[in-house]
């Protein structure tokens, strides 16, 4: 019988490997990730592995399940273990190989294999490691799915079971990339900068491009675990002022950004501006809609108010609706509600057939962007940023908080806001016309201006986006607004970027 876990027992004891180490606070809400050494060893692994199996026991599906590794030094070993855990608990583990991310979802519908558990801590820093589980394609876990893993790894109540087996798809990289290029080429020759911040995405992300008929100007493509310029995240500052620097060097039409694990997709335009996804998102939903009218999206509470109202939306009927932050949540309600696409600011697109299979890809968003430039052969992507309103908003800043505390400070953050809302009040100087929890607390004023606080899903943080359609000293006086809030907390830091 494997034995059972500690909930978490220190490094360096004589222990460290003889017994599972698993810290608690590694079971997000809907992955699952360690500092590595840590937080997790690999028999805690293991133990997780197990924890997989029986629940996809428990879930009535097929024991069969979709595993593979992103490059970092450790992953392929943190595999090993994760797959040995399931076959002890009775799966069918089809390993292929390193991979990102999607095509880990891809292999699911490839191979007609219901679960996946792709090892990955995504862009997060060196040191990291995680997985990212489904069970009924092309949906991730959820809440309820984590929870109840969580009570099994940590309880120890495994089921083992015989008919545990492993295979290994060798191909898997070849039959992805074919699948990407079965479409047709671009009419236009377009120039593109691929960031790949040193992470997965290099190994996949120009030969896919290339393959639509662009020319790749490839980015920072060698695989190196260690990062050595910046984490691939295409929220990141530094990230994308490299890719700036490349657009407007060689002349590129424009500089997308992928993530570690190639799940996320960032955009920078010809004139070196950064455009998040919740803008790009806009463009996609404008022209989605104006080809299919009645068409439905779903963005993140992170995205901008330009949604609200949008005229050309408007028009072709359209309607948006903002949801929880989160790949796993965004993908549920563009399946529950029957959603053409859902954009997430943080560079997770959603598309359903024709154009994807429901599951957040980097290259298919990036390449979804490129048909969009194509389709306005007369205008360049400054142009269509141009067309959208201006506003001023910051990017997705965070303090640190720790894992066992953030939810509780958040709820004292939406308590607060929601006394100054029943009391008549003001915030940032105007009267607040809107207070939504949904995720955390999305506080909307009257001229429009709007900050949200929420906690961070993966990482020990407390996250704050702020916009204003009117002006960037509105933006501000949110910004120092909700930040007074959130200061009446003792466990929150200092923030790692702001306005």
């Amino acid at each position: 019988m494997f034995p059972k876990p500690e909930p978490f027992l220190r490094p360096n004891t004589r222990a460290y490997e003889s017994v599972p180490m698993v810290k608690p606070t590694g079971f997000r809400e809907y992955d699952a990730r360690w500092r590595y050494g840590e937080e997790i060893n690999l028999m805690g692994v293991q133990a997780l592995g197990m924890g997989i199996g029986t629940l996809v026991h428990e879930m009535g599906i097929s024991p069969e399940i979709v595993t593979g590794h992103d490059f970092r030094f450790y992953s392929a070993s943190i595999k090993t273990a994760l797959a040995t855990g399931m076959m002890a608990a009775g799966l069918k583990v089809h390993d292929i190989g390193l991979a990102l991310t999607p095509m880990a979802y891809f292999a699911q519908f490839a191979l007609d294999v219901p679960a996946v558990a792709m090892v990955t801590a995504s862009h997060n820093e060196n040191g990291w490691t995680g997985v990212k589980m489904g069970a009924q394609r092309p949906l991730t876990f959820g809440p309820e799915e984590m929870g109840r893993l969580r009570e099994i790894v940590l309880a120890g109540r495994f089921a083992p079971r015989s008919g545990g087996a492993y295979v290994f798809v060798g191909d898997m990289a070849e039959r992805y990339l074919a699948d990407l290029a079965a479409r047709p080429r671009l009419r236009r020759p377009i120039r593109v900068v691929a960031a790949c911040g040193n992470g997965t995405a290099g190994a996949f992300a120009p030969q896919a491009l290339a393959a639509a008929g662009v020319e790749v100007i490839p980015l920072d493509a060698e695989l190196d675990h260690s990062f050595p310029r910046y984490n691939p995240n295409p929220e990141d500052m530094t990230m994308l002022g490299a890719i700036r620097e490349a657009v407007l060097g060689s002349g590129a039409a424009i500089g997308f950004g992928f993530d570690g694990d190639g799940d996320r997709c960032g955009v920078v335009d010809d004139e070196g501006v950064a455009l998040f996804a919740d803008k790009v998102g806009l463009l996609l939903a404008r022209d989605i809609s104006s080809r299919n009218p009645g068409s439905r999206f779903v963005v993140d509470v992170k995205s901008t108010g330009l949604f609200q109202d949008d005229p050309v939306l408007c028009a072709n009927g359209a309607t948006v609706e903002y949801w929880k932050t989160g790949h796993s949540y965004l993908k549920r309600r563009v399946m529950e509600c029957g959603a053409t696409a859902g954009f997430e600011k943080s560079g997770h697109y959603f598309f359903g057939p024709p154009v994807g299979r429901g599951y957040d890809d980097a290259l298919v968003s990036a390449l979804a962007i490129l048909d969009l430039l194509d389709r306005h052969p007369d205008r360049s992507m400054a142009d269509l940023r141009r067309s959208l309103p201006t506003t001023w908003g910051s990017p997705t800043m965070a303090v640190h908080c720790d894992d066992e505390t953030k939810y509780g400070v958040v709820d004292r953050v939406v308590a607060d806001l929601e006394a100054t809302l029943r009391q008549g009040g003001a915030l940032a100087g105007q009267p607040v016309r809107e207070l939504a929890t949904v995720n955390g607390a999305r506080v909307t004023n009257a001229d429009g201006t709007w900050g949200l606080v929420r906690a961070s899903s993966n990482k020990p943080e407390i996250v704050m986006v702020v916009e204003s359609p009117v002006s960037e000293a509105r933006m501000l006086e949110m910004f120092h607004a909700l930040d007074l809030v959130l200061r009446r907390n003792g466990e929150v830091g200092p923030f790692n970027q702001t306005p």
